[in-house]
């Protein structure tokens, strides 16, 4: 049986799993319901499995005839918060439906049996969220003889329309500045006796306001979060800060970086406090690789038609798989934007999409392992 003709014989299975992911949802490094319930089907269909001791990421392989390996990706994790007033785990940015689609690919070329050279491996990760689930899959050694790694992600209706795919999502770099300003403490009515935390912080974000870079890329730095003081007639000791910062590319994120780092420390010693801060949450610009590129048409156009292919999806969001390509420039990749009706915007905690987009969506990535099989 032709594995196209396979998903569409699955269906209703298709449309069933993805509900049944979309009620699992669990947030980052807690993935152990709907890591199972992946496991479950792929050993079912006899593809073999590893899984890990310390989280709960899940890697599967179809054997070829080579030991170079052609791989795809999918992520597993939801968000954390709020629906309806109560905080929980919520699948807003479609880990459930690239989990869904990346299953059922598998499953198509296992269950059809299609000869392939290459060995191909599908890796579900863990904590995508977090931008901390692609680096610890590497630690693990997932992309050992890997030559080709593909992805796909559910795109807004106003980046990508429904029926049409992209072959490449060019996210940019994301980075939090996280910090604490310390000051003195001192009784509201005698403000002269301290350091007000709150001020210089007011004065920092003014200053970084006024960062200006001279780069031809898009950029944004912001306050995103502000916290101090307990009682109100207190001048507090401290406050916490978090800069969210944003670059199209690398290299701009590097400068961003570099220019906020000397302005923070200049706030400092013109205020007179102590600001401490690091670099988390970083995520990297994607890494544009044209053979990859290549191959996504083709499966695009195979799968949909050529007037439903998308040249480019930019996208101002940030994605870990883009740590797979910057610590391994040598593996031709990259992620499909997959166009679904996505309303009315990821991360949404009412986000919904046509469903019909799992079916056409898990035929691109079959066919996208079809044509990345020809690789020498």
């Amino acid at each position: 049986m032709d594995p196209i003709l396979f998903i569409d014989q699955e269906r209703k299975h298709i449309f069933q799993t993805y509900k049944e992911l979309h009620l699992l949802a669990e947030p980052s490094w807690k993935e152990e319901k709907t890591s199972k319930y992946i496991k479950k089907m792929l050993v079912a269909s006899r593809i073999s499995t590893q899984t890990f001791s310390d989280h709960y990421g899940l890697v599967a392989e179809i054997p070829g005839k080579k030991e170079d390996v052609i791989a795809l990706r999918a992520d597993m994790d939801a968000l954390v918060q709020e629906v309806d007033g109560i905080v929980r785990a919520n699948h807003s940015c479609g880990h459930d439906a690239h989990s869904t689609m990346m299953l059922f690919a598998a499953l198509a070329l296992a269950k059809t049996k299609i000869p392939l050279t290459h060995t191909v491996r599908f890796i579900f990760q863990p904590a995508e969220e977090k931008a901390e689930g692609a680096l610890k899959m590497m630690e693990e050694g997932v992309l050992e003889n890997v030559k080709f790694l593909g992805g796909i992600h559910l795109r807004p209706s106003f980046e990508v329309p429904f029926g049409k795919a992209s072959p490449v999502i060019v996210h940019g770099s994301t980075v939090s500045i996280k910090g604490t300003i310390r000051g003195m403490q001192a009784h509201a009515a005698r403000p002269e006796e301290g350091n007000n935390p709150l001020e210089a912080a007011a004065l920092l974000i003014q200053a970084i306001r006024q960062i200006r870079l001279k780069d031809d890329y898009p950029y944004s730095i912001k306050i995103t979060e502000l916290h101090g003081g307990e009682a109100s007639n207190v001048i507090p000791e401290t406050a916490r800060f978090t800069f969210d910062l944003r670059a199209e590319t690398n290299e701009t994120m590097e400068k961003l970086i570099k220019q906020s780092e000397h302005t923070i420390k200049k706030m400092a010693e013109l205020t007179e406090t102590v600001i401490d801060f690091s670099l988390e949450e970083y995520s990297p610009a994607a890494i544009k690789n044209d053979k990859a590129i290549k191959l996504a048409e083709r499966a695009i156009i195979s799968i949909l038609n050529e007037e439903s292919l998308q040249a480019i999806c930019k996208s101002p969001g940030a994605e870990d798989f883009h740590f797979y390509t910057l610590k391994n420039p040598d593996i031709a990749a990259t992620m499909i934007g997959l166009g679904c009706d996505l309303t009315p915007g990821l991360h949404h905690p009412k986000m919904s999409f046509n469903q019909e987009a799992l079916i056409y969506g898990a035929k691109i990535l079959v066919k996208l392992i079809v044509e990345a099989d020809q690789l020498q």
